[in-house]
């Protein structure tokens, strides 16, 4: 039972507070205060290879089919994307009925705003010469509604909101990508995003970029409630589901797009590499998305994965698929994702340590506990190589294999320190968990987490198909990419020019070689954890 209070502290006001650090600048000092720093298992418990799809023999990826995103970003960009005036907190937000559509579907949107009238504003985002974002598709002038309340759900404690559709949106021409809708209230009275993906129909050749949505949506506390809390701030009213069939709270309705994923999106579309575009719910619901892709990536915070998405990476892995997890606390949580009044898979269950009392779970379901937590445990690290140690934590990031071919172009030698780019939360190499050999940590930085010692690790491994597995094991690997200055502004967690030129040539290097097809024939990993851990 004591236990199971720590916990609840853990996913409560502290994991609330958690996000509220982890996206804005706040200054390192404030992190003291922040409470659940345990090692991995302790956070929010509540407790044969396939042949290479498409390889050639010389180990490239097969040709890259459809979208062109050198030509897509020849284009002109609109720096004027940003939201500027939110306005007062209902003045204007939405949501979209799909949370991906292929191109040439509809979506519907369903908007509350006081205006009497509002417009649409799609931007795709990605390089575009330093814009980051072109528009795409502005509507009409169309009429606004108050929608009603949202209501809760007795039982789930889900927020619900039975809104209206007020759009129905063509995406003729739009290109694939990831996407920003802007809502803008007339007479300048609020302005929100609505995120949507518009995916790729197929990824082979091309390096697929996935948005974490069942993540963004479980740290959405849109209505007062999300999957840690509820308005009390308590672990015991979190929702045990929520529903994509509502705005997004943080960053102006873009959920956790703009730090964990817009600065990736930008690097990768300025490289020029053939990329590919979809959501953890596609990868979960079709099983051959991945096949024959060169390459995919998981952002920067990417926690909360059903079983079919990991069983669908894993398969990817196992044919020669290279992936790379641009985060920490990957593949945390298990989920299952059920269906909404507006469609399948917008639901994201996840009841944590109250899985016995989960109706799936009772039919039979897997628990939506933690992976490494019984009932049938699975650790996280037999796809990552590292697995979760804790929060929170700002560390400086220590370089200790400065020969790796990851740090070609940065000038680093063993040694070299990086402020602030440890955090907030952290992964490391751990053998005590399934853990892929040869593995290779390329940074081991010693951290100390609420009195615990212990080290972050990225790490970098191979197996026999071919591909190859890199893990950042920090948080703030893609925020990083945009910080400049000396940080001595404070934002980007004090991130500075030497971190972001850091992040930004070693991911580069990443995704040049990853691009070209399964890595680990021309750059296998060579095991050094008994070097770095001495054992």
């Amino acid at each position: 039972m004591e236990q199971e209070k720590t916990a609840g502290v853990v996913e409560g006001a502290g994991r609330r507070r958690f996000l509220v650090v982890a996206t804005t600048g706040a200054a390192a000092a404030g992190l003291g205060a922040l409470a659940g720093c345990g090692s991995g298992s302790a956070k929010g418990t509540g407790q044969g290879d396939r042949p290479a799809v498409g390889a050639t023999a010389g180990g490239s990826a097969p040709a890259a089919q459809g979208f062109d995103v050198k030509a897509e970003n020849a284009r002109p960009g609109n720096a004027d994307w940003h939201v500027t005036k939110a306005g007062p907190a209902r003045a204007i937000e939405g949501f979209a009925d799909k949370v991906s559509v292929l191109p040439g579907e509809t979506f519907g949107l369903h908007v509350s705003t006081t205006a009497p009238r509002f417009t649409v504003s799609a931007y795709r985002m990605g390089w575009y010469g330093g814009a980051r974002a072109r528009l795409v598709w502005r509507s009409q002038a169309l009429t606004g509604i108050r929608q009603p309340e949202h209501t809760v759900d007795s039982a789930t404690r889900m927020v619900r909101t039975h809104w209206a559709r007020t759009a129905t949106v063509d995406t003729k021409d739009w290109p694939e990508g990831c996407y920003l809708l802007r809502l803008d209230a007339q007479g300048g009275e609020g302005q929100r995003f609505v995120p949507l993906t518009v995916r790729s129909a197929a990824t082979t050749g091309r390096t697929v970029v996935v948005n974490a949505v069942a993540t963004w949506q479980a740290y959405n506390r849109w209505g007062g409630y999300g999957s840690y809390d509820g308005p009390n701030g308590g672990y015991a009213t979190r929702s045990l589901a929520v529903t994509f069939d509502r705005p997004y709270e943080y960053d102006d309705g873009a959920g956790l797009f703009l730090v964990y994923e817009a600065p990736l999106v930008a690097l990768a579309e300025r490289l020029g590499i053939p990329l590919a575009y979809a959501t953890t719910t596609d990868v979960a619901r079709d099983k051959r998305l991945l096949e024959g892709a060169a390459a995919v990536l998981s952002l920067g915070h990417d926690e909360y994965w059903s079983p079919e998405q990991r069983a669908h990476f894993t398969a990817a892995r196992d044919a020669g698929t290279n992936m790379a997890f641009l985060g920490a606390n990957c593949c945390f949580r298990r989920i299952r994702l059920e269906a909404s009044d507006l469609g399948p898979d917008r639901t994201v269950v996840c009841y944590k340590s109250s899985y016995e009392q989960d109706p799936g779970f009772r039919r039979g379901h897997p628990a939506t506990a933690d992976f490494r937590s019984p009932p049938a445990a699975d650790p996280e690290s037999s796809l990552l190589g590292v697995i979760y140690d804790g929060y929170p934590v700002d560390a400086p990031y220590v370089v200790t294999n400065p020969g790796h071919w990851l740090f070609e172009g940065t000038g680093v030698k063993a040694g070299d320190t990086f402020a602030h780019l440890v955090g907030v939360e952290y992964d490391k190499v751990d053998t005590g968990f399934p853990t892929p050999r040869p593995i290779e940590i390329l940074a081991h930085s010693p951290v100390v987490c609420e009195g615990r010692p212990s080290h972050q690790d990225t790490a970098y491994y191979t197996v026999p198909s071919g591909a190859a597995v890199f893990a950042t094991g920090t948080m703030r690997w893609v925020e990083a990419l945009d910080a400049t200055g000396d940080g001595r502004s404070g934002a980007n967690h004090g991130l500075d020019a030497r971190a972001g030129a850091l992040t930004t040539r070693v991911t580069e290097n990443l995704l040049r070689v990853f691009a070209a097809g399964p890595a680990g024939r021309t750059h296998p990993a060579q095991d050094n954890v008994k070097a770095v851990y001495g054992r």
